[in-house]
């Protein structure tokens, strides 16, 4: 059954955790019997682990999960309770003595919207992990997504909630394209078949001045390039990103899964204004489970599509908190 999730994808387990009152989360997305795996790394501000070997030229073939979490650099901890899991499950790369689950991450800054002291940590990231199933993942403010926030052109004063989202799509033969994004930008959401803003920065009066334009939304591409954005720039958190994971059932080589993941930027680059600034840590994973011979070019091309719907979903779920209005309400 279709269900518009990455978890259409066979193959493809995800497991959430967070701590709801500090508002911090972890998404696992777990592949048991492995998957080959590349990433796109494009923001000036990552938070990152174990990228390095998924670039085609290293050994490593497959991986076996991705973890996104909150929490900034800390968040990374949560990777250390995956493996543990994993180990407790035989799942591994065999090095003989022992089997060593391999694990990327990466990470959103959620500090400011919750506790600052409260962080994902190994435990959470075990709970999560164990947590993994077929079910449709939730969205909105959950895992990695439950302190995400957007459009902080004008710091928390003018930002939004946003969360987590999913979507997938079959693009025939067998073949399934699906996505998960945690939506945590410097800027602005916009509809990409309307090109209107459905989140972003609010316009802000700040004593006598008001930030932004005339109606609720500031509109940060247009604030930016105006003599209040440039005054106001040192404003802005300079801990922003979109992470997230493409994957698929088609049977791709690790350069493909890299080139897949690639093309998938271009869905964060339609949905996202703007995208990939120095204060946003943009990483996109891609994983290709093996059962269906495909095209990447065609693969990548859904990618970017199932990617752009990912994170629409995860704007439009958002529900308040942290004191930031969501598109959901409460």
């Amino acid at each position: 059954m279709h269900e518009n999730s990455i978890t259409d994808v066979p193959g493809i387990e995800v497991g959430q955790a967070e701590d709801i009152e500090a508002l911090t989360g972890v998404s696992v997305i777990l592949c048991r019997k492995g998957a080959v795996a590349g990433v796109d790394q494009r923001g000036g501000a990552p938070g990152t682990r174990e990228t390095d070997l998924l670039n085609p030229i290293n050994m490593i073939e497959k991986i076996h999960a991705i973890v996104l979490a909150g929490g900034s650099a800390y968040g990374l901890d949560a990777a250390g309770g995956v493996m543990k899991y994993l180990e407790e499950q035989n799942i591994g790369f065999d090095v003989k003595v022992a089997r060593v689950p391999i694990v990327p991450a990466a990470i959103l800054f959620d500090l400011a919207v919750g506790r600052a002291d409260v962080r994902p940590t190994a435990e959470m990231g075990y709970k999560a992990a164990a947590a993994a199933s077929k079910q449709k993942p939730r969205q909105g403010n959950a895992g990695a997504g439950t302190g995400a926030s957007l459009g902080k052109l004008f710091g928390n004063a003018g930002a939004m909630k946003s969360g987590i989202g999913t979507a997938s799509i079959d693009i025939g033969g067998g073949i399934i394209v699906g996505a998960m994004a945690a939506v945590n930008p410097y800027g602005d959401v916009v509809d990409p078949k309307t090109g209107q803003i459905i989140a972003g920065t609010r316009t802000t009066k700040i004593g006598p001045l008001t930030l932004g334009n005339a109606g609720y939304y500031a509109d940060s591409m247009e604030t930016m390039k105006s003599m209040a954005g440039r005054m106001i720039e040192s404003m802005a958190t300079q801990s922003n990103t979109v992470i997230g994971v493409v994957a698929t059932n088609a049977r791709l080589s690790k350069p493909e899964a890299s080139k897949m993941a690639q093309m998938a930027q271009d869905g964060l680059a339609r949905v996202i204004r703007p995208a990939h600034t120095m204060m946003d840590g943009d990483t996109i994973f891609a994983l290709a489970t093996g059962q269906k011979p495909a095209d990447v070019s065609l693969v990548g091309a859904f990618a970017a599509e199932v990617f752009a719907q990912a994170c629409l979903n995860a704007v439009r779920a958002a529900r308040n908190a942290g004191g930031l209005p969501g598109l959901a309400g409460n």
